[in-house]
């Protein structure tokens, strides 16, 4: 194993993993803001809104990532969504991992005790403020490790955001096999710096979870 080339690249794998950090969290933010609004389409009284709501969860999780960012990238200028890599690989990402999040945060709801919710309505709580003072403090706590599990497999799934072109660790990876010939050392970088990010998303779960267990 060739140590010293090892350490020779591993500066220009930090500069990427930057990258996909970067692209992870912004990924994040955007799935969890379309998390929250597809488990509140599915948990609505409209029955047209539960159908966006299907209809949205279903799409994204019922076709492979990939085939997303392509379609967004490759196909957006078709209909006229220009995107840079980046911001296609961010889009792309978010929406897929918010459908994921969107069944877990609607099951971690549907967790709370009915009881609660009769017991809100019962002292002359309305359906909004019962959910945002009864259920969703209780539901946070539950939604806590899914979401986890959820950011950890976007971490590992920005490694597709390569196939377009955006230079995180694995395009890194694979620029550097091409000149050297050495996968084993090159992408075993790559994986050292994957297992600490993900070892450091599932701190930060453990954190919060212990965290809410005794409040």
């Amino acid at each position: 194993m060739d140590f010293s080339l090892m350490v020779r690249v591993f500066p220009f794998f930090l500069e990427a993993a930057l990258v996909t950090v970067q692209i992870s969290a912004l990924a994040l933010v955007l799935g969890l803001a379309a998390g929250s609004l597809g488990a509140a389409a599915k948990l609505s009284r409209s029955r047209t809104v539960r159908m966006i709501g299907t209809v949205y969860v279903s799409v994204f999780r019922g076709t492979p990532c990939l085939i997303q960012l392509f379609i967004l990238y490759f196909g957006g200028p078709q209909i006229g969504i220009h995107l840079d890599a980046f911001a296609a690989g961010v889009i792309g990402l978010g929406l897929n991992i918010g459908a994921y999040m969107a069944e877990s945060i609607r099951g971690a709801i549907l967790s709370v005790d009915k009881g609660q919710t009769e017991a809100a309505r019962t002292i002359g709580f309305g359906r909004a403020q019962t959910m945002r003072k009864v259920v969703l403090p209780q539901a946070a706590r539950l939604m806590i490790r899914p979401l986890g599990v959820n950011t950890v497999a976007l971490v590992k799934g920005s490694a597709l955001v390569s196939t377009i072109s955006v230079v995180e660790l694995t395009y890194t990876a694979q620029r550097f096999i091409g000149s050297t010939y050495k996968p084993f050392e090159i992408f075993g970088v790559a994986a050292l710096l994957y297992m600490i990010i993900v070892y450091a998303v599932a701190r930060v779960v453990d954190l919060l979870d212990r965290r809410y267990a005794l409040s």
